[in-house]
């Protein structure tokens, strides 16, 4: 669980900005007086210049990149009962004062990452900026079916609790696109607050971006989080319960402990049957529409719903989809698995899942939502009946 009490710390990854970092630091401390700097690994001894100010830091030997430098951040950050972290990059482009902005946003939405979207109005943004941002919100949304605006912006908000969820390859610049992908398929969301951004002339710009190893590493990531997305296996899942609290989606665990707390068992039925006709039903992204507007409609119970639309998971119910809708189009089953099935036909079997979720998917609601029904009025009745004991 994640307490809703908000701490936040300031995280400044540091690389050889030694010209840019002591003013960075001062305006920030304008504003916030919990301060990290990680140096990862500089050799221009930029984190002497800010050795009077009443600031912690962490030292890296070696370069380890901005990934590893964040990652250490939250570390600290977590070990000294932060619930936040904001990060600010160290070379002047983002403004301090837009801090509160984050800050607002992310008290408002406490389990959520906050992104400072960058106003790129400024003629003297980079081409190669506006683009990069266009590409890697493009793949973003492949990859998530959510439209980000701005997935390479530095200047964001983590909550803590969020590190540690995921398993995070990327250790440098590609940090920054990974873990927003992986969260969101979590169930965190991202919100996105306008902040202003400074670029100096081209004469006067520092930047670590090594164009053809970087760019070969973003492609890299997008292969992969691309593939992984259309993989159907799906990715373990967090929500907010009714106390706030954030909670990892087991269907079974939040069903009884729904159990436990609420008294109308048709309620909880109801909620569970919702939850699993749209978990199997094959219509990826729609269906994750439908269930979340459903839920607020008709006020269902959102933690049984969002949890037990995973017990329709690969690959048991959309096998038995497939096979539903094979029967329907041919009069039999498929009894065979070979290339010609599952390869050549895969577009076949695509149709027969959605057509065979269109049967398959009430029977399968009407069963979850019985068993939870029952199981309720049951687990209710035992509670009752030890209450009374009890006194």
């Amino acid at each position: 669980m994640i307490s809703t009490k908000f701490k936040l710390l300031v995280v400044i990854p540091l690389y050889n900005h030694s010209a840019t970092v002591r003013k960075v630091a001062q305006e920030t401390l304008l504003y916030y007086k919990d301060i990290l700097i990680v140096d990862d690994g500089s050799s221009d001894d930029g984190v002497q210049t800010i050795k009077d100010m009443p600031i912690n830091v962490i030292r890296f030997a070696k370069n380890k990149g901005k990934g590893a430098a964040i990652l250490a951040g939250a570390q600290w950050a977590k070990d000294n009962k932060f619930t936040h972290i904001v990060t600010i990059d160290a070379d002047g482009q983002h403004y301090a004062s837009d801090i509160e902005k984050l800050i607002d946003a992310a008290q408002k939405h406490i389990h959520s990452i906050i992104i400072g979207k960058r106003n790129f109005a400024d003629p003297l943004i980079p081409l190669a900026s506006k683009f990069g941002r266009k590409f890697s919100g493009f793949w973003a949304k492949v990859q998530t079916s959510k439209q980000i605006t701005d997935i390479q912006s530095g200047f964001r908000v983590y909550p803590v609790e969020l590190f540690g969820k995921y398993k995070i390859f990327s250790k440098r610049f590609t940090f920054e696109v990974e873990i927003i992908v992986k969260a969101i398929w979590m169930g965190f969301s991202v919100q996105e607050v306008e902040v202003g951004v400074y670029y100096p002339q081209p004469s006067d710009r520092v930047s670590h971006f090594k164009f053809i190893k970087d760019n070969a590493r973003l492609g890299v990531l997008n292969t992969y989080l691309t593939i992984r997305s259309m993989i159907p296996i799906a990715h373990r899942k967090y929500i907010e319960d009714e106390k706030g609290c954030l909670i990892s989606v087991n269907p079974f665990k939040v069903v009884v402990e729904q159990m436990k707390r609420e008294d109308n068992p048709f309620h909880l039925g109801i909620s569970a049957a919702w939850g699993s006709f749209w978990g199997a039903i094959a219509l990826p992204g729609i269906r994750n529409i439908f269930l979340f507007v459903g839920v607020g409609w008709f006020n269902l119970n959102r933690a049984v719903a969002f949890s037990v639309d995973k017990l329709a998971m690969p690959p048991f119910i959309p096998f038995i989809c497939i096979e539903v809708g094979y029967f329907l189009r041919h009069g039999n089953f498929i009894t065979e698995i070979s290339w010609k099935i599952i390869g050549v036909q895969f577009f076949q079997r695509i149709w027969e899942w959605i057509i065979g979720s269109l049967i398959v998917a009430p029977i399968f609601a009407l069963i979850v939502g019985s068993i939870v029904f029952f199981a309720g009025k049951i687990l209710r009745k035992s509670l009752i009946y030890g209450s009374k004991v009890d006194r």
